[in-house]
């Protein structure tokens, strides 16, 4: 608990580069609001085109699938990288996390919707219970524009 505040009333927001969960600090009181990316590393990154085609891949693959079934992160970076798959696992797992905060997806582990900020090891990716159509995730806007 944060002097004076409860945990549940603590301001948190998402990243917008890993979609990790970005908790309120007294550092930040100032420019809580001006506050986009949880590190220097995020902030350097943003979100790349290849970050944006592992959100088509994750949102077609899942779309494709039967109602109720999963995909592994690796399913999205194969799709994307071909042979050079692997370097693209954690940005795939990174837009899991960004599709789990607009809503899209959720993550699992061993059958149980798990935390994306917390989860740790293997997941798996399956669509909310509201059906998404892959043209609503691709219209949105890019989440990178600092304005």
């Amino acid at each position: 608990m944060v002097k004076g505040i409860p945990t549940n009333a603590i301001p948190s927001k998402v990243c917008r580069s890993c979609g990790r969960t970005i908790t309120w600090r007294k550092a930040w009181a100032r420019a809580w609001d001006d506050v986009r990316y949880c590190s220097d590393a995020c902030r350097r990154r943003r979100i790349s085109p290849i970050d944006d085609k592992l959100v088509e891949a994750i949102v077609h693959l899942l779309g494709a699938q039967a109602p109720g079934t999963s995909i592994c992160p690796s399913a999205a970076a194969r799709s994307v990288g071909g042979d050079d798959w692997r370097d693209l696992l954690e940005p795939a797992r990174a837009a899991a996390r960004r599709l789990v905060a607009d809503g899209v997806v959720q993550i699992t582990q061993a059958g149980r919707v798990a935390d994306p900020s917390t989860a740790r090891g293997p997941i798996r990716i399956r669509l909310a219970s509201r059906v998404i159509e892959p043209e609503l995730v691709r219209s949105r806007p890019r989440r990178d524009i600092d304005g």
